[in-house]
């Protein structure tokens, strides 16, 4: 027995997104060069929208890719965006691109996630800042946020916890707030849950905020870049991102160095748990 799911009209869902926005339709005028007359005729029902004004409209609300194919449906036209599987052979030669990046990066860790924050995939040197977090954090889908601040993961050797986890925080609200994923606000919630709300972090001294952690007994500090595919025109690409570590300090660099010399030029196939594709590609690995 199915249940039919009714679906808001168009110009409601534009409204939601404008709201959403905190866009008045002044606003939303000025910014997309269509009138407040038909703006407000498409909200109530009383014009239809073509296919192109959807999407223009969708670009100056930055509506995510799914959402956009939704405002589709719910005008009666065909989506535009697919929403492959990551292991799609489709997409298969943007994923090798991306992986290529992730071992172009050693001997620092480098991770590719997906919209939520769970490792698609990472390089070798990620082993080592994960070594010693519980078996089930590391089960897939591995959330490296979760990660990083569960009290069974990484939350005791990461040195500036509240400053980092502020850092995410502030991340993962930022993107709930773009996208209204439902994962996401419960991602965030969970995060604020992690974090002691009687914590002060300490004053911000340097140029970026950086990982401070200890490996095997040694602190290390890194600072991260992300890096977004600004021109997917799949739904699974759009929340794709690829998040590199650097060191940032001498310390923290010799390490990585050192190790990445002694072991230049093994393979072997993906660290267990870690990596959403089939089959074994080349790992570079770190001696235990």
């Amino acid at each position: 027995m199915s249940v039919a799911v009714e679906v808001p009209p168009v110009g409601a869902l534009l409204r939601t997104w404008r709201e959403r926005r905190r866009f008045s339709q002044q606003e939303l005028s000025n910014r997309s060069r269509v009138s407040t007359r038909h703006l407000s005729r498409v909200e109530t029902g009383k014009a239809h929208p073509t296919p192109e004004m959807l999407m223009h409209l969708s670009d100056n609300l930055d509506v995510p890719l799914r959402d956009r194919n939704r405002l589709l449906l719910a005008a009666g036209y065909a989506p535009r965006y697919q929403d492959h599987q990551l292991d799609d052979a489709s997409i298969a030669v943007v994923m090798d691109g991306l992986r290529r990046l992730l071992d172009a990066h050693l001997p620092y860790p480098a991770l590719l996630l997906d919209e939520h924050w769970d490792i698609v995939d990472a390089n070798a040197a990620v082993d080592q800042l994960l070594a010693g977090c519980a078996p089930e954090l590391l089960e897939p889908p591995i959330n490296v946020v979760r990660v990083c601040l569960h009290s069974d993961g990484l939350a005791g050797r990461i040195r500036n916890r509240t400053e980092w986890g502020s850092h995410l925080l502030q991340k993962v609200s930022h993107r709930a707030d773009r996208t209204h994923d439902q994962r996401h606000h419960e991602l965030a919630a969970e995060i604020a849950g992690y974090l002691d709300k009687t914590d002060v972090a300490a004053p911000l001294t340097g140029p970026v905020i950086t990982l401070e952690i200890d490996v095997d007994g040694t602190p290390l500090r890194f600072f991260s870049t992300s890096a977004t595919l600004s021109t997917a025109t799949d739904a699974a690409l759009e929340g794709l991102h690829l998040e590199t570590f650097l060191p940032a300090d001498e310390e923290t660099r010799r390490r990585f160095d050192q190790r990445w010399t002694m072991t230049e030029g093994s393979a072997a196939g993906p660290a267990p748990g870690i990596g959403a594709h089939s089959g074994p590609r080349p790992r570079f690995t770190t001696p235990p």
